[in-house]
């Protein structure tokens, strides 16, 4: 129940709605049941709290580069995330090519990922995201805010 109470008010934070604090289960209901009877929400503050709540930890693959957005800390742990180097660079635009594949976890920063061979085609990453890049892409980064990431090279 803590869990799920937790799970409320980040998403009352997100929508900026009412909860009923007094409002207690007979049965333990799923987090919709507490957002259908707890919550004060149009339409609208629904379908957008829905959407980013299913967004929120789902991966992509786009243009051969895989990412998660938010992923849960216990898959941070899992990798050892934290134990991995750092590095960091100030806003820049430069090409760069994977010799192996790399892995990182950006704390901070916003990246466009142009592949080559995609024309403008490009893949935005920024803090909060676990992102997978394979062994010989050849790429130019755009990086529009200073990056700060841990990485892994397999």
């Amino acid at each position: 129940m803590d869990r799920m109470r937790g799970a409320l008010e980040k998403a009352k934070m997100l929508v900026g709605m009412e909860v009923d604090e007094e409002a207690t289960p007979e049965q333990e209901p799923s987090f919709f049941d507490d957002f259908n009877r707890d919550c004060t929400l149009s339409t609208q503050q629904r379908r957008a709290l829905g959407l980013r709540i299913r967004a929120e930890t789902m991966a992509t693959e786009k243009l051969g580069i895989k990412v998660e957005r938010n992923p849960p800390e216990s898959k941070l742990t899992e990798l050892g995330v934290r134990q991995w180097p750092k590095w960091g660079c100030a806003p820049s635009k430069f090409p760069w090519t994977y010799t192996a594949k790399e892995t990182c976890y950006l704390l901070e920063g916003k990246v466009k990922v142009y592949p080559d061979g995609h024309g403008d085609e490009f893949v935005e990453i920024g803090a909060g995201d676990l992102v997978e890049f394979p062994k010989g892409m050849k790429c130019t980064w755009n990086v529009s805010v200073a990056v700060d990431k841990h990485y892994n090279f397999e």
